[in-house]
């Protein structure tokens, strides 16, 4: 068996969108990921995250299934326009909400992760130029005060942003996420100012506690010809880890990205580059690229609209994601080895697969294998050196899948959407029992 060092966090991840529903409930105000499910055309399903898995109204009985599965942690994010309806104003019952949770969770014996921005921005915020604006990063360090002042005493580990290359670049440059603009010189301007709020939220939480901060980021393995791979490396990870870590951006990305130029001012770069406690980690698959793409222009990476994807043969999850295991592996090597500063966690490493309900039971097999390889993935690179903290699947639920709506499922625990009924599926007993043992079996 595999085991894991004492003290190694077993949990899962969610976001506070996908799962929580009660978008109009004690005074929470309208977010961008609201008005972008509303338009026509814009989820897959035409749904909403409205009542998503209702997890608002069944956050006790949520948080005592995790407890009967054994995880010793769990990541959340927080609502921002829950907890500040315009972006501004405090609004109490939002934050009691929170509250509430972590001291369910600390009853439990549940560590609480929380991250403070899952891309739910207040709409507002957005109606006076969202991301792009550099007066976004200053609103949302005042909301990281805020949460932590209320939280900071209970919550050991905390996440600034959620993958901002998401934020960035699905919502402003490709338009698939919200808000749904496809302006390339926006994105990137979005892109410093997410690097920048986290920055400013770093210092505005240790200024109120002695606690455990950084960011998350979504990482990937690039593999291809050579110039792909710098591009795809350059505007993908080496975007976000140099500023980072190294106090910089790359030269090369800034060539690539002209002529949209990163608006940074006089110490920027130092207020990003302050020393983090841990680096959050989300893995799904690697890109296998190619610069002898002829296809439409690429508007997930502005600056390498002629890259694009190619396909390797492996197998792949329902949304078409190749897996790859050892991509994982390597990938968090790389990390220890490059950006040696900070503990990492896995924050989200998952699979989405078709879910069949049979007397009472989903024998979620595929998503079992995946997990169970990904794992023992994990567990080769702390075997390699790599100082890993803790690993969460991605999700506790099945939950409001982004553009994809509700047809695709991610959970460990299986929601009708129609009921709330709950049923762990076997993927979930299984990563129970890793959990509780602290080895893979």
């Amino acid at each position: 068996m595999s085991t894991f060092p004492s003290g190694f966090l077993w949990g899962t991840a969610t976001s506070a969108y996908q799962i929580e529903g009660a978008t109009t409930a004690d005074g929470r105000g309208m977010s961008i990921w609201d008005t972008f499910a509303d338009e026509p055309g814009r989820v897959a399903d035409g749904h909403t995250g409205d009542p998503a898995a209702d997890h608002y109204h069944r956050m006790p009985a949520d948080v005592a299934l995790m407890s009967e599965l054994g995880l010793n942690a769990y990541r959340f994010s927080l609502a921002w326009p829950r907890v500040c309806p315009d972006g501004v104003t405090v609004n109490p019952a939002g934050l009691d909400f929170y509250d509430r949770l972590v001291d369910e969770l600390l009853t439990h014996g549940i560590t609480p992760s929380a991250t403070l921005y899952h891309w739910d921005l207040p709409q507002p915020l957005e109606d006076r130029g969202g991301w792009p604006e550099r007066e976004t990063a200053y609103r949302f360090a005042d909301y990281a005060g805020v949460v932590a002042d209320r939280l900071a005493d209970r919550v050991p580990l905390w996440t600034t942003v959620n993958e901002p290359w998401c934020a960035a670049f699905l919502g402003y440059a490709s338009g698939v996420h919200a808000p749904g603009r496809r302006d390339p010189g926006a994105a990137v301007a979005a892109a410093h100012h997410l690097l920048l709020g986290h920055g400013l939220a770093v210092q505005a939480i240790r200024s109120r506690a002695a606690t455990r901060v950084g960011i998350t980021l979504n990482l990937f393995g690039v593999f291809g010809d050579a110039d792909a791979v710098r591009r795809i490396d350059g505007l993908q990870n080496r975007l976000f880890l140099d500023p980072l870590f190294r106090g910089f951006y790359p030269a090369d990305v800034l060539d690539d990205l002209l002529p949209y130029a990163i608006p940074v001012r006089d110490g920027d770069v130092e207020i990003i580059g302050a020393p983090m406690d841990l680096l959050g980690v989300n893995f799904y698959r690697d890109h296998a690229v190619s610069s002898a793409w002829d296809g439409s222009p690429n508007l997930d990476w502005p600056g390498s609209e002629h890259i694009g994807h190619v396909r390797r043969g492996l197998p792949v999850t329902d949304l078409g994601w190749e897996i790859r295991a050892a991509g994982l592996t390597e990938l968090l090597v790389r990390l220890a080895s490059e950006y040696p500063t900070v503990p990492l966690y896995v924050h989200e490493n998952g699979a989405c697969f078709a879910d069949v309900v049979m007397d009472g039971a989903v024998h979620d097999h595929a998503r079992l294998a995946y997990l169970s390889d990904h794992v023992r993935a994990a567990h080769t690179a702390l075997a390699a050196g790599v100082d890993l903290r803790g690993y969460f699947a991605w999700s506790l639920l099945d939950n409001f899948e982004w553009s994809e709506g509700y047809g695709r499922r991610f959970g460990l625990v299986h929601v009708d959407f129609e009921t709330q009924r709950r049923i762990v599926k076997a993927s979930g007993e299984w990563y129970s029992e890793v959990a509780r043992g602290n080895r893979v079996p």
